[in-house]
């Protein structure tokens, strides 16, 4: 037997296992539209810092299985391993029928306007199109960021720049340090359409995006991506909650897509099925899991991302 053959036989042989344990993957993906952007996304939004952990290759059979599995929203930032993230989706689908038919989003860091487009200009090279879906402001965490961002040369003149130009279809940003920051940044600013930032079963605890910026943000009429539905791993770590719990709470909130991070096929079938079988909680089940978990541990000991306690 050949290297090719035992390794598609392991694959399959893990993609059984998952299915077996968690429901087969096999079915209808759950769609949602993704605010005003008239984007239907897969409610499952394949993580992109996860697929670059490993080999290009394995990040390349994660993105084909994923679409194979009805994913169609696929997000990257520049950022990840280096530009990794990017490349790897240009390796699964540059230059395929396949990118017509998926989302793409990436993100820059970048606060300055010019250097923000050519890190946009890096990832459209690295994914091998030309335009992306979604592209974000990637990980606003302080007052003195968002001065920059909009203030002269700022990387919102970038923004509304490549949206102008057909770069990319639309624009949004990203967060996960401070969801008051957050909701002054969305408020000081009409141009964006979706934000992102965390949701989870210890979020509620400790300065809360569900609370705070989740409201802000629907008002504004913006789509809205969580990510981090196990903190890291933190969750399921330390045996807060299990990893159907994680993602059936906040598929339960008012959200349009979660991003998940996984880096084996065997996790992607684990978590497609569960949103695929999800069935919203109930209030009950919310308010009887939040009891649960604020027990602890929750706040920087879990969600380490977020702003310190001064």
């Amino acid at each position: 037997m050949n290297i090719e053959r035992r390794s598609f036989l392991k694959l399959s042989t893990a993609a059984l296992t998952a299915g077996s344990a968690f429901g087969a993957a096999d079915g209808p993906m759950p769609m949602s539209m993704l605010g005003k952007t008239g984007m239907k996304v897969s409610r499952f939004c394949l993580g992109g810092y996860h697929i670059a952990n490993k080999s290009d290759e394995n990040g390349v059979r994660l993105v084909h299985r994923a679409t194979e599995l009805g994913v169609n929203f696929f997000d990257s930032a520049q950022g990840y391993h280096k530009g990794r993230s990017d490349k790897i989706y240009g390796m699964a689908l540059g230059g395929s029928s396949q990118r017509q038919k998926v989302y793409l989003m990436s993100k820059a860091i970048d606060r300055d306007r010019d250097k923000a487009m050519s890190q946009l200009e890096d990832t459209l090279r690295w994914m091998k199109t030309d335009y992306l879906d979604l592209w974000q402001c990637h990980m606003v965490s302080t007052q003195e960021e968002m001065d920059r961002i909009y203030g002269p040369n700022g990387a919102l003149e970038a923004f509304v720049a490549a949206k102008r130009q057909g770069k990319v279809r639309h624009i949004g940003f990203s967060g996960h340090r401070d969801p008051e920051l957050l909701v002054r940044f969305l408020q000081a600013c009409d141009e964006w359409e979706v934000a992102q930032f965390p949701l989870n079963v210890v979020d509620p605890h400790y300065l809360s995006f569900l609370e705070i910026t989740l409201p802000a943000a629907r008002k504004k009429g913006l789509g809205v991506i969580t990510i981090k539905p196990n903190a890291f791993g933190n969750i399921t770590g330390k045996g807060i909650a299990s990893i159907e719990e994680c993602l059936r709470f906040v598929l339960s909130q008012d959200v349009d897509a979660v991003v998940s991070g996984v880096d084996t096929l065997e996790h992607l079938e684990q978590n497609v099925a569960i949103v695929k079988r999800h069935t919203p909680m109930t209030a009950d089940e919310q308010r009887a899991l939040l009891a649960r978990t604020k027990k602890g541990p929750f706040g920087v000991e879990i969600e380490d991302y977020k702003k310190k306690p001064a």
